[in-house]
């Protein structure tokens, strides 16, 4: 799987993974309420797995449904443009000359495009449809990667309370974790768009540091 073609879907459910489990970590940790050390660590775990589960099923759901969506809609304005290009040379001659070519010339490779419609529509679908090419959109595709990522990003800030136990998990361990997730997050975003790595961990970083202190402050202004 080529990470470039889903980075959407992987950095989507990636960072809201990371930032929705860590603010249950830091929020408790915030609050600091009376009782909150006895249960606290428990209630971590419990919510965060309810967490992780319901909400990388939202997610997952939402993504199959909103690229589904989007799927159709581009191949029924898509079926409008062939016919239009089979139909109405004038059309995709007034498409070529918008773009900046001679009306003569735009008119002799309208009629020449008129025997390719697939090509024809693709130049007037760009021309008049603001919508991405969805030829090759795999809605349920789609939807597991997001799930799927929302899961393994995800579970990262609960990691420290799984493995050493409830009660020897510590904010401290799910904070390291958690800012190595991002920055892996970071890393991967910055290798499949190649951009400089260091804007896109920084980007990465910033946007999951500053949910995780927003998540503090309100348990603590709660607490």
């Amino acid at each position: 799987m080529r990470v470039s073609l889903h980075l959407k879907q992987i950095t989507y459910g990636g960072n809201d993974g990371i930032v929705t489990t860590f603010a249950i970590v830091a929020g408790f940790a915030g609050a600091q309420a009376e009782g909150a050390g006895q249960i606290g660590a428990v209630a971590v775990l419990v919510f965060g797995m309810a967490n992780l589960l319901a909400d990388g099923l939202s997610m997952g759901l939402g993504e199959f449904l909103s690229t589904r969506s989007q799927a159709k809609l581009y191949h029924s304005e898509r079926r409008k443009v062939l016919d239009i290009a089979a139909r109405d040379p004038e059309a995709l001659a007034a498409a070529l000359a918008a773009r900046g070519m001679a009306q003569e010339a735009a008119q002799q490779a309208a009629h020449l495009l008129a025997t390719a419609p697939e090509l024809a529509a693709d130049l007037l679908a760009d021309h008049s449809m603001d919508l991405p090419d969805m030829r090759e959109a795999r809605p349920l595709r789609d939807g597991l990667i997001t799930f799927a990522s929302f899961l393994a990003f995800g579970l990262v800030p609960l990691l420290p309370y799984l493995l050493a136990g409830p009660e020897e998990g510590s904010l401290g361990a799910s904070v390291a974790a958690t800012a190595a997730a991002l920055f892996a997050l970071g890393l991967l975003r910055g290798h499949a768009t190649g951009e400089g790595y260091g804007r896109a961990v920084a980007e990465v970083v910033g946007v999951g540091g500053l949910c995780a202190l927003a998540a503090f402050a309100v348990g603590a202004v709660i607490g």
